[in-house]
C-alpha cells in the first residue's frame, strides 16, 4: 500500500473511572486502504473510534487527518473534514421516512465543499438508499425508520454515512445482528465503496467477512494494541490466540 497517510493515530489514551479503555494506541492508515480493528468485547474498539471521531475526548495522544490535527474536535467538525462513521446501534430519526433521514446530512456544508450535487435532495436520498440495497420501487424507502427491520436500519446507517461524501469511512460493527444472507449481500456494497477510493476502517466480530475486505488488521486487548498485520499473520499470533480466541500459546 503506497498511498499517502490519511489518518495518523498517535499514543491515544483514555481512562474511565480509573479503568484504562485505550492504552497508548498508535496506527496509521493510507489513502484507499481498508483496516480492520478486532478484539474481544471490552477491548476498547468502539472507544478508539469515538476518540478518532470526536465523541470522546482523549486524556492524551493525538489524531491527525490528512496532516491536520483533529484531536478533541467536535463530531461535527470531524465529519465536516471528511470522516464519516456508523454506530453499533442504529440512530435514525425514527418517525421520519427512511429517505428523509438522509436529507439532514445532505444539507451538510461538507457535501458542497467536496463537490457534491445539491439539486433535488429527495432524489439524491433515494439514489443513496438504492446504492445500499433498498428497493427503490418498493414502499420501504418511504416507511418510517422506526418501522424498518434491523437489516434495513444498518443499511440506512451506511447511507447516512455516505451522504456526507466522506474520504474516510469508519464502520462500527455494521454486520452486528445481521443474518448470514444479509451479511453476504452487504459485503459487495462495502467492496464497491472501497473500489471508489474511500479509505475504510471496520470494527467487526464477523471475521470471515471482515478478512475478505480489509488489507490489514490491528488487534486490541484491554485497551492495548497486541498485534498488527495482514489477517493471516495476525490470526497466527500466539498473543492473539490467547487474548482474542482464548487459546493458550503452545508450551504454556
Amino acid at each position: 500500500m503506497n498511498g499517502k497517510i490519511i489518518l495518523d493515530v498517535v499514543e491515544l489514551v483514555k481512562d474511565f473511572g480509573g479503568v484504562r479503555a485505550v492504552d497508548r494506541v498508535s496506527f496509521q492508515l493510507r489513502e484507499g486502504e481498508a483496516l480492520g480493528i478486532i478484539g474481544p468485547n471490552g477491548s476498547g474498539k468502539t472507544t478508539l473510534v469515538n476518540l478518532i471521531t470526536g465523541f470522546v475526548k482523549p486524556d492524551s495522544g493525538e489524531v491527525f487527518f490528512k496532516g491536520e490535527r483533529i484531536t478533541g474536535l467536535s463530531p461535527y467538525s470531524v465529519a465536516r473534514r471528511g470522516i464519516g462513521r456508523t454506530f453499533q446501534m442504529a440512530r435514525p430519526f425514527y418517525k421520519l421516512p427512511a429517505y428523509r433521514n438522509l436529507i439532514v446530512p445532505l444539507w451538510s456544508p461538507r457535501v458542497r465543499a467536496s463537490g457534491g450535487k445539491y439539486g433535488d435532495r429527495e432524489a439524491v436520498a433515494l439514489d443513496l438508499l438504492e446504492e445500499v440495497g433498498f428497493e427503490r420501487d418498493s414502499s420501504v424507502p418511504f416507511k418510517p425508520a422506526g418501522a424498518l427491520p434491523h437489516g434495513y436500519l444498518k443499511r440506512l446507517e451506511l447511507a447516512r454515512c455516505l451522504a456526507i461524501r466522506p474520504e474516510l469511512i469508519i464502520l462500527d460493527e455494521l454486520f452486528s445482528g445481521l443474518s448470514l444472507a444479509e451479511v453476504a449481500s452487504t459485503v459487495p456494497i462495502i467492496e464497491k465503496v472501497q473500489e471508489e477510493g474511500h479509505s475504510l476502517i471496520m470494527v467487526e466480530h464477523r471475521l470471515r467477512e471482515l478478512f475478505r475486505i480489509v488489507d490489514r488488521v490491528i488487534v486490541l486487548n484491554y485497551g492495548q494494541k497486541i498485534a498488527e498485520g495482514n489477517p493471516r499473520e495476525v490470526m497466527e499470533s500466539e498473543a492473539v490466540k490467547k487474548a482474542y480466541l482464548g487459546v493458550e500459546p503452545e508450551g504454556a
